[in-house]
């Protein structure tokens, strides 16, 4: 592997600006093609063969008067003394109605007054919108009229909030997170390589790796249901492994540089050993997120495959464009001697009174690493501790920012109908199979339905053109993410549970339904998909490492990084302390794909600063024998480029939390303080503690398992000798040449 990238590397600076431009062509004709497709999110969230899915399917059957079409709620609100009953008011509100009405794409209007859509106080009312067409065919002219009719009432001095298929996805390239994010680490590369050019380079070939990654997205989507938050998870992986992947292999090259080695050969070097571990870090990364498919939940499958694909697309820029961009700028990158940043003080110091390879972090833990590590380990299981009381579910409106329509409509809704309102349950009695009479056993368990504790109300039985299936719609006295509410779908299914398959059976579904379904679907899986993860962990860095306590130690480490990130996520979203310090809204139960999808991604990430830093304190061991040594050398020399890393990482996760959308702010949360834990913690000073007292035990491996094992040289520590020996190789058949022809002569 290392040869081979060592050539591509070689070739790619050769050839500089054919692959400058070859990459700028290939993205532009990505996007161009993408674009001239239109590309359509899918934001649907279902998992197939659920309860709530399977009640879902039979209703769209044995109901076909109830078709799949948009519709649109407009909720007033009285302002101050007056009350929504009074003449004034009726007159407003039915004005605007009137007036949408005359939209022949509007199926029907259920008028407050008509219907009895209007609270006991008269102070909230709404009105149902129906369209004959689906929700994604509303035109604007259509919400415009919404829109405006709203603006109508609003005159009238009448609250008027608006929700369901209002609002459309907009599509979004770039906005404030990003920005933050990527000037951020523009800081931090500054600091490094103290140069605003060089610094600078890390994040152009990140963005054409990324534009091209989100180019294939933006075409995947004529094909395959993808939903906008995979973009966004996209944007962040491969922004931030694009900027760190390029970070290797440029403070590899500079490393030689400062050795006096010729700049093309250097840049072959570099491509060939810091491009090993950019491989092996991006198939480990790639190989965790496509791990997400064996979850058996489709869409986050597709949220994972998105992202590898941002993965691949920064490492193949990494070994290709990063050398052609390093060729281009020449020289420019030799460190300038006279100039000192954070990053060179933090290498610096311990060589003269020491006589070894180390820093003053080194040291410091040279001096107590017992004390330090048990310090370490003890705060990531304090930090653990809220994780414990973990609940999943999945965002809805009362979670939004308060000055957001949808949260005004949310608020509006459960100050006047109770908070239930906004989590409605569709109950589905099957009696198909009975033997009693149908229409009694629809009523019987009707009744039981009111029966059951915070239901709020009940209507009555709606059964189907064959009789062998009936709806009730269920007002909960909770909120949809409420644990009451979660019980109450649970009492509901338990009402005919122990009957036999000839009883009647009773199923649930609504979106509420379906979030519970994922949230429980996804909590079963997380248990198996570690279990996996850690596994492969396991093996993968006894193979790497040739050591049992040091994949041993490692794998331990990442399972203290995930408990403290989850528990930290539910200290912040979940209990709610230091959300205001965040931007958190409302607190409420943790995203329910957050834990699994920050396994796979923490995971790729964790191998990868794990490969990067304690490769380079197993060169050392295998060359000099001396354990402790080796430890401080691999914090001195590879630790600097794990913290710029970090940070980056770090900066470009928490950008995010400044997103407007909670999902992307748990996200970005979770991520950012996933790697601070990780990095810092784990692999910076709990890892090298542990092998500090360990000492030789650290890399000792059984004979037996020692000669099963392939020899993995990820970093290309083997590329110099095996160069070495193909030049005595040329210059000995030079020498016998020359005798060859002396001979012939």
């Amino acid at each position: 592997m290392s040869k081979l990238l060592y050539k591509i590397g070689g070739w790619s600076a050769r050839n500089k600006f054919k692959v400058l431009g070859g990459w700028i062509i290939i993205m532009i004709a990505i996007l161009g093609i993408a674009f001239s497709m239109k590309p359509a999110f899918s934001e649907e969230m279902t998992i197939p063969g659920t309860a709530s899915e399977k009640a879902a399917d039979i209703i769209s059957k044995e109901f076909p008067s109830t078709p799949n079409v948009g519709s649109i709620r407009m909720i007033f609100g009285a302002e101050g003394k007056d009350k929504l009953n009074s003449k004034e008011a009726q007159k407003a509100i039915s004005d605007a109605l009137d007036k949408i009405s005359q939209d022949k794409s509007v199926k029907s209007i259920a008028n407050p007054y008509e219907v009895g859509t209007i609270n006991s106080e008269g102070t909230v009312a709404y009105a149902d919108i129906t369209y004959k067409e689906k929700a994604e065919n509303i035109t604007k002219k259509s919400k415009e009229l919404v829109k405006d009719s709203a603006k109508m009432t609003k005159n009238q001095g009448i609250q008027t909030e608006l929700n369901g298929d209002i609002t459309a996805f907009k599509l979004e390239i770039g906005g404030i997170s990003e920005v933050i994010g990527i000037v951020m680490a523009f800081i931090v590369l500054v600091v490094m390589f103290t140069s605003f050019l060089i610094a600078g380079l890390p994040i152009f070939t990140a963005l054409i790796g990324l534009a091209t990654s989100l180019g294939i997205t933006f075409l995947a989507t004529n094909f395959f249901n993808i939903s906008s938050i995979s973009m966004t998870l996209a944007i962040m992986i491969g922004l931030a492994v694009g900027i760190d992947y390029a970070l290797f292999i440029f403070s590899k090259h500079r490393q030689q540089l400062s050795e006096d080695m010729d700049i093309h050969e250097s840049i072959a070097r570099a491509t060939g050993t810091a491009g090993g571990a950019v491989v092996f870090a991006g198939l480990t990364v790639m190989v965790a997120l496509c791990g997400l498919t064996v979850v058996g939940v489709p869409f986050l499958a597709v949220m994972g495959l998105t992202a590898a694909i941002s993965v691949l697309m920064a490492m193949l820029i990494s070994i290709t464009l990063v050398p052609a961009v390093l060729a281009w700028i020449g020289n420019r990158m030799k460190p300038n001697q006279n100039v000192s940043g954070v990053f060179r003080f933090i290498t610096k110091g311990g060589e003269k009174r020491q006589g070894q390879s180390t820093n003053w972090w080194g040291r410091f833990l040279r001096r107590q690493p017992l004390l330090i590590t048990i310090i370490s380990i003890l705060l990531l299981l304090t930090i653990s501790v809220p994780a414990l009381h973990l609940r999943l579910g999945l965002p809805d409106d009362g979670m939004k920012a308060e000055g957001t329509p949808e949260r005004q409509a949310y608020d509006l809704m459960a100050e006047g109908f109770g908070k239930g309102v906004n989590g409605p349950l569709v109950a589905l009695i099957d009696v198909s199979n009975t033997s009693e009479n149908k229409t009694d056993a629809i009523n019987k368990i009707a009744k039981k339905l009111t029966e059951l504790d915070n239901v709020s109300s009940t209507t009555s039985p709606v059964p189907s053109e064959s009789g062998n299936y009936a709806i009730v719609n269920i007002t909960p006295k909770t909120g949809p993410n409420d644990e009451e509410t979660t019980n109450l779908v649970h009492d509901i299914r338990d009402i005919t549970a122990s009957d036999s398959k000839n009883s009647p059976h009773i199923y649930v579904t609504g979106m509420t339904a379906i979030n519970i379904d994922i949230a429980e679907k996804l909590n079963d899986a997380i248990p198996l998909f570690a279990g996996l993860i850690v596994g492969f962990a396991l093996l993968l860095l006894i193979v790497v490492f040739r050591s049992l306590l040091v994949p041993l130690t490692a794998v331990l480490g990442f399972l203290l990084t995930m408990t403290a990130t989850l528990g930290f996520a539910v200290f912040v979203l979940q209990d709610g302390y230091l959300d205001k310090l965040f931007g958190i809204p409302a607190e409420g139960p943790i995203l329910a794909f957050l834990p699994i999808l920050v396994i796979g991604i923490l995971f790729g990430l964790a191998m990868d600063y794990q490969v990067f830093l304690v490769s380079r304190m197993r060169e050392e061991y295998v060359n000099t024998g001396n354990a402790r040594e080796s430890v401080q050398a691999g914090i001195k020399f590879s630790g600097p480029v794990v913290t710029a890393a970090g940070l980056i990482m770090i900066f470009v996760f928490a950008s995010f939390i400044f997103a407007g959308d909670v999902m992307i702010k748990s996200m970005g949360l979770a991520l950012a303080f996933g790697i601070l834990f990780d990095a810092f913690i784990v692999r910076l000073t709990i890892i090298p503690g542990l092998m500090i007292l360990m000492g030789k035990a650290s890399w000792y491996l059984p004979k037996w398992l020692d000669n099963i094992i392939p020899n993995v040289d990820i970093e290309g520590h083997g590329l110099d000798e095996l160069l070495k020996k193909e030049k005595n190789k040329e210059e000995k058949n030079k020498e016998e040449k020359k005798h060859s022809l002396r001979y012939d002569k």
